[in-house]
């Protein structure tokens, strides 16, 4: 047993380090700040690459705090939301998925407030950016599982209206040969689909979609990027991840944000040991803080 309590970083609402640019000016962030052309093909096709989120610094101590959080009983375990050491049906494929990083390390907590992320996140939401849930996601080397295709927004109809957004950063490389995120171009036009399952089955969507999206769905694009890059997507935009084939680890951290005034839709916790945001109430406080308010 570890001995010593871990502090439940969700209390602190800021960075508490400085790993990462968080307290830029305006002018500042417009390095930062996502192209019209940019925008543009985020509404045509319901994703984006965004800037160069990491440094090299930024990313070896992110691999680093990923090391310790995926050794079961690590210190602030009782922090997570969900973990699950292999989320992938298959023994033979491993795929590492957990949400609450944000509360048990510094760098997973402080990331939340880096200016070249909420900046463009703010952008594509439209205003003030509150914090919802993270991910951290890796499929190791050789035998790394997949992510089925799915649409976000069907594991979150807890909340209300559709106004989220997702940023995905690669920790590693990734490559159409380690598993990258593929998407399917303007599938975020779509309605809600029926939810087909996370790991595991790539075809076990091909029985909610109908023969138009059936023959869309099938152009769907790999989106490769450098370690450190990142791709932002729409709630309802299909996207899967293939398997993990080459000897080195793809690992990610994801982070999900609310457009301010987004309310719970649901009597139930929205997240595994938070408290009850009733119906009709916008989600804030300790779980979801502001993470950026242009205005």
């Amino acid at each position: 047993m570890h001995h010593g309590a871990a502090k439940d970083l969700s209390l602190k609402h800021g960075p508490i380090s400085d790993l990462f640019d968080c307290d830029a000016s305006t002018e500042q962030r417009k390095q930062w700040r996502l192209t019209e052309e940019q925008l543009q093909f985020f509404q045509e096709n319901g994703y984006v690459p965004g800037p160069q989120i990491l440094n090299a610094r930024q990313i070896d101590h992110l691999r680093a705090e990923l090391s310790m959080l995926s050794e079961p009983g690590h210190p602030g375990s009782e922090f997570w939301y969900e973990y699950n050491s292999n989320e992938s049906k298959d023994p033979s494929l491993v795929l590492f998925h957990a949400l609450g990083a944000w509360r048990i390390s510094m760098g997973m907590h402080d990331i939340l407030w880096s200016a070249p992320f909420t900046t463009p996140a703010s952008q594509l939401l439209g205003g003030p950016i509150r914090f919802w849930h993270d991910q951290l996601f890796c499929k190791p080397a050789m035998h790394g599982g997949v992510v089925a295709w799915h649409q976000d927004y069907s594991y979150w109809t807890r909340t209300k209206p559709l106004a989220h957004l997702t940023c995905w950063i690669g920790l590693d490389d990734s490559t159409v040969d380690n598993g990258c995120l593929h998407y399917v171009p303007g599938s975020h036009h779509w309605n809600l689909l029926p939810i087909t399952g996370l790991a595991g089955d790539m075809n076990a969507i091909q029985g909610v979609l109908n023969e138009e999206q059936w023959t869309q769905f099938n152009k769907h694009v790999p989106v490769e990027l450098k370690a450190g890059q990142c791709v932002f997507h729409h709630p309802l935009t299909i996207h899967g991840s293939f398997e993990n084939r080459t000897p080195n680890p793809r690992r990610a951290v994801v982070l999900n944000v609310i457009l301010d005034g987004v309310t719970s839709d649901s009597d139930k916790p929205l997240l595994a040991g938070v408290p009850v945001v009733p119906p009709g109430t916008p989600l804030q406080g300790q779980f979801f803080p502001m993470l950026y308010d242009p205005r």
